[in-house]
């Protein structure tokens, strides 16, 4: 009888002990169709530390023709290079001031980075302020006046704006897509669509491009090498400049 019982013992501790290992060797990884992935700052194709899609073949598609429309086979200049380094010392400290990520410094090149004129709808500067909305804004427009030309005053009114957005929407990149498309028809795609993630909204192409756009334009400017880009010293004739200073 005693070792009988022993016996049983044994079985019933080595049954046990084996049984996490069962229950283990059962699991299977859970994965998702569109995998998001948080944004380390030396992340590539990263905007403003927030999550972007990585393994969706849309987005990353979407996101390497622009980076070829960019790159210097297809933009044969360096003036992109030439005016960061003239803007970026003045834009970068007002917008870490104002909360701003260090990322909206592209939009200007976006905006009005290969032309330094007006959109035929009127707005102008390197913010490509409109009239209604620099004034809103804080800038004097009229009467032989328009302070879209001035680069800080100008970069103080988008932090302002920019500010906004973020609160409305709670997202950079959505406050990226608003400050190119406007607030009011961004929130209503929102609503519309039921969607508030801007690589999953179906937008109008200016819009659906503008974000991959500024990414696109971190990278040429961060990397320059990798797109064709040669390091150059050049000087844009002051003429070109006086408005902006």
């Amino acid at each position: 009888m005693i070792v009988l019982v022993i016996i049983s013992v044994l079985t019933v501790n080595n049954t046990s002990a084996k049984k996490p290992a069962v229950i283990a060797s059962t699991l299977r990884p859970v994965t998702t169709k569109f995998v998001f992935t948080e944004a380390k700052p030396t992340d590539d194709y990263s905007f403003a530390n927030e999550a972007i899609p990585v393994n969706d073949k849309h987005v990353d598609r979407k996101l390497r023709r622009t980076l070829i429309q960019h790159d210097y086979h297809n933009v044969q200049s360096n003036i992109l290079q030439i005016k960061a380094d003239k803007w970026f010392p003045i834009i970068e400290p007002i917008l870490k001031a104002y909360g701003i990520p260090d990322d909206f410094k592209y939009i200007p090149l976006v905006e009005s980075g290969l032309c330094c004129g007006k959109s035929p709808k009127g707005a102008f500067g390197i913010w490509q302020f409109m009239p209604g909305t620099a004034r809103t804004y804080g800038l004097k427009v009229g009467h032989g006046r328009d302070e879209r030309l001035n680069i800080t005053k100008s970069t103080v009114a988008a932090c302002k704006y920019i500010k906004e957005l973020y609160a409305q929407f709670n997202s950079w990149t959505l406050a990226a897509a608003a400050y190119n498309n406007g607030e009011i028809k961004l929130q209503h795609q929102i609503n519309k669509q039921n969607e508030d993630n801007y690589f999953r909204m179906r937008l109008n192409h200016e819009t659906g491009q503008y974000v991959y756009k500024l990414i696109a334009m971190k990278e040429i400017i961060s990397k320059p090498a990798d797109y064709g880009y040669k390091t150059v010293c050049a000087v844009i004739p002051t003429h070109q400049w006086q408005a902006y200073n």
